[in-house]
């Protein structure tokens, strides 16, 4: 799948307006998600601060689970937008894993520039994938 760089630019500013909402009041380090499924349909995610810090929820898997609440398993492209074009903790990666390691990654930083375009299994080497499980 081939993207135009046009259409990696909309993610990203939809990920970009995404993370203006997000509620990081912990780290102050608002984080904003879009994802494309292969029929088109686009969801995006923020990061979800808590008190209780391990039940804080990344942008990326906020978007993730958004859409396979609406029946999307099959993903093109995850952005992920910080200040800095930080890349997905380890948890984001793995649940990304789980719905393909084709998927592209695009890291953008705040101004909306596109830092790194890789893949789900280029962030995650080895990764621990539904079909290791015994049946």
């Amino acid at each position: 799948m081939t993207l135009t760089q046009q259409e990696k630019q909309a993610l990203v500013d939809l990920a970009n307006a995404a993370r203006q909402r997000a509620y990081a009041p912990y780290s102050h380090y608002p984080v904003g998600s879009s994802l494309r499924t292969k029929s088109g349909r686009v969801f995006t995610g923020v990061n979800v601060e808590n008190a209780a810090y391990p039940q804080t929820m990344c942008a990326e898997r906020i978007a993730i689970f958004k859409a396979v609440s609406e029946g999307e398993t099959e993903f093109e492209v995850i952005t992920v937008v910080t200040e800095n074009g930080g890349s997905p903790c380890g948890g984001c990666r793995q649940v990304m894993a789980e719905f393909g390691l084709d998927t592209i990654v695009l890291l953008a930083d705040g101004k909306g520039n596109i830092v790194q375009e890789t893949t789900v299994r280029d962030l995650l080497p080895g990764a621990f994938t539904p079909e290791k499980l015994v049946r």
